[in-house]
């Protein structure tokens, strides 16, 4: 999955190469047992195990369907972040004048002003997607070794810088103190906004129409993170994710005992004809039971890598890449000199983050 390649199925081998060695060893003790230690009474009927079987599958898709669920709503919700945020732009660049102004302003300060609302919303979003990537004690992402691998490539910018470092370039000194002092730091940065507005009413730089218009696209700001800090700090229900596993492995762990009565069944009958196939049968039952449960194991783990949209994984909503779209955006409705304006951000692996 780390790796960039043609061939998606060979990604995913890699990804769960460190499980595959756990089922061929799960695969590999029964069957030992059974021909080598001679414990021919080491196996289990398939059909109880077949309904376990059933039962696992249907809780994985659940588990899938809700994942992808949680992954679709968050990725509505930044683009709705988007779509705001091209919508303030707007607004801050033709609302702000000296039409209605009792106190007329340069028009560099006029631009200025725009400069201060535009770069104070880029901080909220940057103080949003930090607070999107903050661990959380019920994700799992780096407990896998595979995924801790890719994540020291993906080169995921909310783990390779701090917060207050990129928040500087878009907030002044005081106002940094101020937004850092609060546990929501998000929330205060969307205060500072309505409070400039507030003044920018006072000197009639915008009127009560315009005012009232600015300050509920700063109400629809509000929403919009409260919606993605909802899925962020409410998880995929534990009682469903914690017997999920439990379910799988129990499934995992019986499943070898249930191929190899199977096969062995089926050797005895090969032996009439073919004695030396019909003996040795029972071995090609370990191939099958690791790829019976590689599928089920992996069904399972991609619904948990899905739980959490905004992780740090593959499968992640990419909002590192929508916010500096975003910032390239507004940057340039704030007609800005080229050079200065960050380029987008390039997919590592052909993955967005």
């Amino acid at each position: 999955m780390y790796i960039k390649s043609k061939y998606p199925p060979i990604e995913m081998m890699k990804w769960t190469s460190h499980d595959i060695f756990k089922f061929i060893l799960l695969a590999l003790i029964p069957v030992l047992l059974y021909e080598v230690v001679d414990l021919k009474w080491l196996h289990l009927p398939w059909l109880p195990i077949a309904l376990i079987g059933t039962a696992v599958a249907f809780v994985v898709s659940f588990q899938n369907n809700a994942a992808y669920d949680r992954i679709w709503e968050a990725r509505k919700i930044w683009g709705g972040i988007v779509n705001a945020s091209r919508s303030w732009g707007i607004q801050v660049n033709d609302y702000i004048t000296n039409e209605y102004a009792t106190e007329k302003a340069s028009e560099e300060e006029l631009q200025q002003i725009k400069k201060e609302l535009i770069y104070r919303h880029l901080a909220w979003i940057t103080a949003l997607r930090h607070a999107m990537r903050a661990p959380k004690p019920w994700e799992e992402f780096l407990k896998y070794r595979t995924n801790r691998k890719w994540s020291t490539v993906a080169n995921i910018r909310e783990f390779k810088y701090t917060l207050k470092e990129e928040l500087e370039p878009f907030v002044t000194k005081e106002e940094l103190a101020y937004i850092l002092s609060k546990s929501n730091i998000q929330t205060h940065a969307i205060s500072l906004q309505s409070k400039q507005l507030k003044e920018l009413k006072r000197r009639g730089l915008i009127e009560d129409f315009r005012h009232m218009e600015m300050k509920n696209m700063l109400i629809e700001c509000y929403s919009l993170q409260g919606k993605s800090e909802r899925i962020k700090n409410f998880p995929y229900p534990r009682q469903y994710a914690t017997l999920n596993q439990y379910f799988v492995w129990i499934f995992l762990l019986l499943l070898p005992f249930g191929i190899m009565n199977e096969f062995n069944a089926i050797g005895m009958i090969l032996s009439d004809n073919y004695p030396l196939i019909g003996k040795h049968f029972v071995w090609l039952s370990i191939p099958f039971s690791v790829i019976v449960s590689w599928v089920f194991h992996t069904m399972e783990r991609i619904g948990r890598t899905g739980e959490n949209p905004f992780e740090g994984t593959a499968n992640d909503v990419p909002i590192t890449t929508m916010a500096r779209g975003i910032e390239i955006d507004l940057k340039e409705m704030l007609d800005e000199d080229a050079t200065t304006i960050p380029k987008p951000i390039v997919a590592n692996f052909d993955i967005q983050m």
